[in-house]
């Protein structure tokens, strides 16, 4: 007897979940996370009055001051760390070390805060790595297409555009199966456009 073990030893593959504040990163990675999520959540105080827009957002009363963590097994062979980054621009200078490694990332939009997520696109834009958007669907807020959303932020045609409810840990799962899809399809085109540059 060898002493190996046949149980397979999933991948661990990092994720990045983004955004603007208030766009709901914590409560989508606390909806499908398989352990006790952690945040670092402080009270929003006086101190970001002037700094921090809380327009369209006002009964928020905490916010993510350095990450959001999470785990979640996609199946048997795929362990997803999702990280989440804190959503001023103020907190900014976290967010190379927080992308570091991650293998795609998720950028949730609140259709009524559209301008919130201009820095996070953006980055990840500049970046040069597979993403996804994830419109965030709050109770009461106007309903926008896909389209006119790709459209407003300005988005190519590969990046796709999905709807999502934070809330809701099937929601959440599909958006991440998504964006395992576009890490999938982005590698592939990677390795065809290196093939062809030979």
């Amino acid at each position: 007897m060898s002493g190996r073990s046949d149980k397979t030893v999933p991948l661990a593959v990092k994720i990045v979940v983004s955004g603007g504040l208030g766009v709901g990163k914590t409560t989508f990675i606390g909806a499908v996370s398989e352990i006790e999520p952690l945040d670092t959540e402080a009270p929003i105080t006086q101190v970001s009055v002037g700094i921090d827009s809380l327009e369209g957002v006002e009964s928020k009363t905490t916010t993510t001051v350095a990450l959001d963590f999470g785990r979640i097994m996609l199946d048997p062979a795929i362990t997803l760390y999702l990280f989440g980054t804190p959503g001023q621009d103020r907190f900014s200078f976290l967010w190379d070390d927080l992308v570091e490694g991650a293998l795609g990332t998720v950028v949730l939009v609140d259709t009524r805060r559209i301008e919130e997520c201009f820095p996070a696109v953006d980055y990840f834009e500049a970046q040069g790595a597979p993403f996804i958007l994830a419109v965030n669907r709050f109770d009461g807020a106007e309903r926008f297409e896909l389209d006119e959303v790709r459209e407003a932020l300005g988005l190519s045609v590969e990046v796709p555009v999905l709807e999502c409810d934070a809330r809701e840990r099937g929601s959440v799962r599909d958006v991440l199966g998504a964006l395992m899809d576009r890490v999938v399809g982005f590698r592939a085109a990677s390795g065809r456009s290196a093939v062809g540059a030979r």
